[in-house]
């Protein structure tokens, strides 16, 4: 059986016929050392047909569609015209060698040509690769090398834009930087505390939340400067006048040791950048909430700001998260408990990342399993309306959302849920209502518009006609006065030709 090697470079498909393979005996050994030496490995491999891209664009378009797995219709025509020809109902005899197995796949599903990938492929595809420049007599050297570039560099222009446009990628980075801070966070909280108690260490009892200890330490700086002047700043952090007169009582009969002006300097300085941290994480929360409603507005409506970042950064993308199926989004996070499970033959896990969702709290212990597999089904179904849909609406995550709550009454008190074919069509209608009214509202502002121009149109051609009116008017008076004065003057010669006849 003859072999047949693809091979995409950046200035076109080139397509090879390996020979002499049996004396090889399909050794990748021998192959390996015979593809740096061109006349051994020339004669193994030569070159059947050979064909260059029309322009970049084109380059582009083929090497999408070999990077994403599927046969281009330039690809099908190159093979179809420069393979053997089978019969119908015979088996070819030969094969075609692929550097990726699912463009073989997808080249065999379109053509019924059988691909191989292996390793001795491989190998073959690597000495084409090396030598390419002198398969192809017509090219000039360092044309390969400026095709090459040129590719990478829209192929790499390309995906970046298209990771703009997604505005993922900010995503994904937020909710690390969220996750990080609050770990930070906490941990220099703890430093504080420790610090500070050296010197109040009443402090630690009385106010309990990590923040307005920080904030209160550095109100407070020396506990012997406490005094009632203290109490009204004291409960606007607080909160709270009682635990504000606590502190300031704790204060003056602390058994705290002194700390020196410098030492305090540095606590205070400390607990600054925790609330400077602690500030920031809170405007970082609200951009990540802003655009989470604006990339996955139904995901988040469903299960929650940060859950929902949470499984985008986790899958990759949205993209990612949508090609999920329900089972796998299920288990999202908890993939060591997995495979620790599958190797100890020992019970699965139920769930990963959603089990930090209100609903797995609120479901009993027995029914923890099926509410998680529920919510990781609507939670598939919000991601792919979220990645695939035209405009962004929240209204399909807040029905299943309620969904959700239904299934949970459902276990709790034996109501039956609503379909969720029902649903769905409830949604479209109402969708359906908001774009018709949003259309004759439209209309309707356009109709005023027409109208008030109309109306304008008309006013202008009023004014118009006024002034011509009032422009023939003058110009009548204007004649009627000049004829008035041709009529004085004729008179007046007249008169003087009577006068100067009767003289005679």
């Amino acid at each position: 059986m003859s072999l047949y090697l693809l091979y995409e470079s950046s200035s076109g498909y080139g397509l090879f016929e390996a020979h002499g393979l049996d004396e090889i005996g399909q050794n990748t050994e021998a192959v390996r050392s015979s593809v740096s030496d061109l006349s051994r490995f020339g004669r193994v491999v030569q070159l059947t047909a050979f064909h260059p891209s029309e322009s970049a664009l084109d380059a582009l378009n083929q090497i999408n569609a070999v990077s994403e797995g599927y046969m281009s219709d330039e690809l099908r025509s190159f093979l179809e015209l420069n393979l053997p020809k089978v019969k119908e109902g015979k088996k070819p005899k030969f094969s075609l060698g692929v550097s990726e197995p699912k463009i073989g796949s997808c080249i065999f599903e379109a053509t019924k040509i059988p691909c191989q990938s292996n390793e001795f492929v491989h190998e073959l595809l690597r000495g084409v690769r090396q030598h390419f420049d002198r398969f192809i007599k017509d090219l000039k050297p360092g044309d390969l090398e400026k095709a090459q570039l040129g590719l990478a560099h829209s192929y790499s222009r390309a995906k970046v834009k298209f990771n703009v446009n997604r505005d993922d990628n900010m995503v994904i980075q937020a909710i690390f930087i969220v996750d990080t801070l609050d770990k930070d966070i906490n941990s220099f909280a703890m430093r504080v505390r420790e610090w500070y108690s050296w010197h109040f260490p009443e402090l630690v009892k009385i106010v309990n939340d990590n923040y307005l200890y920080a904030r209160v330490s550095k109100m407070i700086e020396d506990k012997s400067k406490l005094s009632e002047e203290h109490i009204p700043m004291l409960t606007e952090v607080l909160g709270d006048e009682d635990k504000a007169r606590e502190v300031v009582e704790a204060g003056k009969a602390s058994m705290g040791q002194d700390l020196s002006p410098l030492d305090l300097l540095n606590a205070q300085t400390f607990a600054q950048e925790v609330i400077n941290l602690a500030d920031y994480r809170k405007k970082l929360y609200d951009y990540l909430v802003a655009k989470m409603s604006d990339i996955a507005p139904n995901l988040a409506a469903l299960i929650g700001d940060m859950v929902g970042a949470r499984l985008i950064s986790h899958a990759g993308s949205l993209t990612n998260l949508a090609k999920c199926p329900s089972s796998t989004l299920q288990i999202l996070g908890a993939e060591k408990a997995l495979f620790r499970a599958l190797k100890t033959r020992g019970n699965t896990p139920k769930y990963g990342l959603i089990y930090h969702s209100p609903f797995i709290g609120r479901a009993a212990a027995k029914n923890k399993g099926p509410i998680a597999r529920y919510l990781a089904n609507k939670c598939s179904i919000a991601s792919r309306i979220d990645c695939f849909a035209d405009s962004s609406t929240t209204a399909f995550g807040e029905k299943l959302r309620e969904q959700v709550e239904e299934r949970l009454h459902f276990y709790d008190k034996g109501v039956a849920p609503r379909k969720n074919v029902d649903v769905m069509k409830e949604v479209m209608d109402n969708l359906e209502k908001k774009d018709d009214g949003e259309v004759k509202a439209v209309e309707a502002s356009e109709k005023k518009k027409k109208k008030e121009k109309r109306k304008a149109e008309e006013k202008d051609e009023e004014v118009e006609e006024e002034e011509k009116s009032k422009k023939k008017k003058k110009k009548s008076k204007t004649v009627e006065e000049e004829l008035t004065i041709d009529n004085g003057n004729s008179k007046k010669k007249k008169k003087k030709k009577a006068k100067s006849q009767d003289h005679e």
